[in-house]
């Protein structure tokens, strides 16, 4: 097993673009247009980069092919992520016929590891994150002697990611800040090596969760601040990060935000509304930021790169459910009356006369507080917030007793 070197002078402008060369036409170019409702929103102007189309769902395998192509042939390696690399190492280790072992953490998202399997990797669920993955990848690397892929402490691999940036600044040459989210920080420093050679500056800003925000601390020089635990975001949970990775972003001294789960839930959602398009938590971070600082990038233009789409389904519904919730578009209201005929009628009279619409209702006559009255908890669409309370308002005109629940 190679070991990692630290000096930040590993990953230049040269490897980056001979890794470009090495995967043309395995990787695809993905698209990286404006949106012109999401920079209205923000007051910047939003450019977003679709790696969320690759093959295997995410940037990740332009580094794992980049580095894959360094292994011997026929060699067996194996890689320890929360999903991503796992199936860029997969995938491309099954194009190069070598054999793949991922280990992942035990709360890795359903999806993402039978989507490694099914990649043709031989899968194992040891630790409660990455970096206690990690150790156990290593164990396994010295005792079947296979060489280890690491997700982002590697020249190789940040120079395949940085390939992303050649891409996005021939496509927009004018851009004035690139954003991208940060676990061990790979894709944010290929993004440094390549900002630092375009002809005029373009900043680099890398966004954290604020669960996980381990690269902000290690270049604040501060103790840590992280929250642990699960979180949207679970690509970029990472615990500590990389060595060489933090030495390439202190050297290109660059500027990190930390952002809360519920403005990446909010970025997802919108994301998907508005530009059609699935995102995972780490996806979403970019323009989370974006949302969460929006003086930062005022009457810039900037570049966010959607980095991967790898979201659980189940995820996927709860956060778009959560987010029509937090628009005032889907409200809960407990409605109290009594037990008589035609009351259920008028209250569903009501709410379509207040142009609302019911989506679902559960009907409890033994959870009211008389014998003689009944409760309705309905669910309805609304057009805002303002909308539900003219409907409350409806309901309260006609005596009935109703009141907005929370989610």
């Amino acid at each position: 097993m190679r070991p990692t070197p630290v000096d930040p002078g590993s990953v230049t402008i040269d490897t980056i673009r001979a890794a470009r060369s090495r995967i043309e036409g395995v990787l695809i170019r993905t698209p990286f247009t404006k949106s012109f409702t999401l920079s209205s929103i923000v007051g910047a102007e939003v450019f977003l980069k679709f790696e969320n189309l690759q093959y295997t769902g995410s940037f990740k395998g332009r580094g794992a092919r980049n580095r894959l192509l360094d292994v011997e042939p026929g060699r067996g390696v194996i890689a320890m992520s929360a999903g991503n690399h796992a199936q860029g190492v997969a995938h491309h280790g099954a194009l190069l016929g070598l054999e793949t072992t991922i280990v992942m953490p035990e709360n890795t998202p359903f999806v993402k590891v039978a989507r490694t399997r099914d990649l043709g990797a031989n899968v194992e669920l040891v630790g409660a994150d990455v970096m206690e993955s990690a150790v156990r990848a290593r164990e396994l690397a010295l005792e079947r002697d296979l060489e280890f892929i690491h997700p982002f402490d590697d020249p190789a691999v940040i120079s395949g990611q940085g390939t992303i940036f050649c891409e996005m600044l021939e496509d927009e040459p004018d851009l004035d800040t690139i954003v991208v989210a940060v676990g061990g920080g790979g894709l944010a420093s290929g993004a440094a090596v390549v900002a630092r050679d375009h002809d005029r500056p373009v900043d680099v800003i890398g966004v954290q969760t604020e669960r996980y925000p381990s690269m902000a601390d290690r270049l604040e020089s501060r103790p840590s601040t992280a929250i642990g635990g699960s979180t949207i975001a679970d690509g970029i949970a990472v615990s500590e990060p990389g060595e060489l990775t933090t030495a390439i972003l202190s050297e290109h001294d660059i500027e990190m935000l930390v952002v809360t789960e519920f403005a990446i839930e909010e970025a997802i959602a919108m994301l998907l509304e508005i530009e059609k398009t699935v995102v995972e938590g780490a996806g979403a971070a970019g323009f989370a930021a974006m949302m969460e600082y929006p003086d930062v990038f005022a009457g810039k233009k900037v570049g966010v790169v959607l980095c991967g789409g790898n979201i659980d389904p189940r995820t996927l519904a709860v956060v778009t459910l959560r987010g029509l919730a937090n628009q005032g578009r889907l409200s809960r209201i407990r409605v109290e009356l009594d037990d008589t005929p035609g009351r259920l009628a008028l209250v569903s009279q009501l709410i379509a006369d207040a142009a609302a619409n019911v989506v679902q209702v559960d009907h409890d006559g033994l959870g009211s507080t008389g014998a003689r009255s009944t409760v309705l908890e309905l669910r309805i669409d609304t057009l805002d917030s303002d909308h539900a309370d003219r409907v409350l308002e409806a309901l309260r005109s006609h005596g009935l007793r109703a009141q907005l629940l929370d989610w």
